[in-house]
């Protein structure tokens, strides 16, 4: 029984396909199913049931299938002991991010960590905070910057990365344009604009519109900040912003900070609460974590 044959074998039963785990694993399909017969040879019994559609693991396979994981996990564990105490990282992690805000500075930290770690693979991959957060927990990613609301998320560790301001946008000729500032419950009767449930910025303001007794009339939702400040220039309502984003379009629109109450959003840095066993991770998250922190906007 060889390794090979034990990595072929959980990835045939996760991609649940010969040819899918072929292309995982960048090998000829003839290659993964001679190997997996070889090991049921071996084993004197099938490991797939190959009657159907797709590939299902045996009641054999199904008993098989922790130990060849365990045995695969033990040999990466290995390596990585062995590549952290000598100093030399390797492996591969991956980076959710809600966008590429200039106050993360996400390319320079990744170019800084490159340079200091050049056997490091690096994935970075974008989407709302409910599924960053989902993916964080699940494993499938090993950091995550996330917008948050007042309620930290279950199951991870954060860090405040930023914090800002939200604040309503209107076209110059709307009727709130002469406003320096206007109060949440004068947005209660109002057509919001705003980034869709799952976004920090939205749980922000879902949450202060509960605790008023309100609830938000929400006209549009689109999920970057600045097609959010487009639709209000052309007057179809009032844009809820993050001070970066209504700074950036004051020359556009008249912006203008949300009070009583004044409503928070944070951008933070997050991982599992156990913390990644992958040492270039943990090396990562290190990294991350010394970033210098923006003023408050």
């Amino acid at each position: 029984m060889e390794l090979r044959q034990l990595e072929y074998f959980v990835a045939v039963t996760e991609e649940a396909g010969f040819t899918r785990a072929a292309a995982r694993l960048h090998v000829a399909q003839p290659g993964v199913s001679a190997q997996i017969r070889q090991l049921e040879r071996e084993l004197g019994q099938p490991l797939f049931d190959r009657s159907g559609r797709t590939v299902r693991l045996t009641e054999v396979g199904e008993a098989v299938l922790p130990y060849a994981r365990a045995a695969l996990a033990a040999v990466e564990g290995a390596r990585l002991s062995v590549d952290e105490l000598t100093g030399l990282l390797r492996g591969h992690v991956t980076i959710g991010t809600i966008d590429w805000s200039r106050a993360l500075n996400l390319p320079g930290l990744l170019a800084g960590f490159h340079r200091d770690h050049p056997n490091v693979e690096i994935t970075v991959t974008q989407d709302d905070t409910t599924s960053l957060a989902d993916a964080l927990r699940a494993g499938r990613i090993d950091l995550a910057f996330l917008s948050l609301g007042s309620e930290p998320p279950e199951g991870l560790q954060i860090q405040v990365v930023v914090e800002h301001s939200l604040y309503a946008a209107v076209s110059r000729d709307h009727e709130l344009a002469e406003r320096p500032t206007i109060a949440l419950r004068s947005l209660g009767d109002r057509d919001l604009i705003s980034l869709p449930k799952g976004t920090g910025i939205r749980a922000v303001l879902d949450e202060a519109f509960t605790a008023a007794g309100l609830r938000p009339r929400i006209a549009f939702e689109a999920g970057e900040p600045p097609v959010l400040a487009q639709l209000a220039a052309h007057g179809l309502g009032v844009a809820i912003l993050p001070r970066p984003t209504a700074e950036a379009y004051a020359d556009e629109l008249h912006t203008m900070p949300i009070v009583r109450p004044r409503l928070q959003g944070r951008i933070v840095l997050a991982w599992r609460a156990e913390g990644p066993r992958n040492p270039a991770a943990r090396a990562l998250i290190a990294r991350a974590r010394e970033l210098p922190r923006p003023a408050p906007t």
